[in-house]
């Protein structure tokens, strides 16, 4: 019987306008995100994206499925953002 291989969280990368931040990363961290960056480019069969480009989506997805953020975003006053 063949086995189906499961997909990545992440799909194709959205091309926005960026925020720039500055981050420092534990290294093993790092590690991680150029190991996903390749497998990510395996599975899609496109050159594999910059590691930091992958931290915006897997930010968004990891609030996007916490099921508490989303009410207490409704109940707290959004902070001011400064560009």
């Amino acid at each position: 019987m063949e086995e189906k291989m499961q997909k990545l969280k992440l799909g194709v990368l959205e091309d926005d306008r960026p925020v720039k931040l500055t981050i420092e990363l534990p290294a093993g961290v790092h590690r991680d995100l150029v190991a996903y960056a390749h497998a990510l480019s395996q599975e899609l069969n496109q050159p594999a994206p910059d590691p930091a480009k992958l931290i915006s989506p897997m930010v968004a997805r990891f609030m996007a499925t916490d099921r508490v953020f989303p009410e207490r975003r409704k109940t707290q006053s959004a902070p001011t953002v400064r560009d």
